[in-house]
């Protein structure tokens, strides 16, 4: 099997959709997008979906991303979150 570099299929600048699972608290998508502001400001509009019990949110937001290492810094960013349970 080949190895191949992210870098290298992914043409960048480009769109990536962040998936954010967390507690269903009412300000989890106002963090997420707070924290997006500070690594990639745009105007975003996230879309919330609860879970089939209500006590998880997934915030999904699609993100204008420079390179590899702007996917990185944002995933670990949004994980670090203390509502977040998952960032896929």
């Amino acid at each position: 099997m080949q190895t191949t570099r992210f870098d290298e299929l992914v043409d960048f600048p480009c769109h990536f959709t962040f998936k954010v699972m967390g507690v269903a608290t009412p300000t989890l998508p106002e963090q997420v997008v707070a924290v997006l502001q500070q690594h990639a400001p745009d105007d975003y509009s996230p879309s919330v979906k609860p879970s089939s019990k209500g006590n998880y949110h997934s915030v999904s937001v699609s993100v204008k991303v420079e390179s590899q290492q702007h996917i990185e810094i944002l995933y670990r960013s949004l994980s670090d979150i203390d509502d977040v349970r998952y960032v896929l």
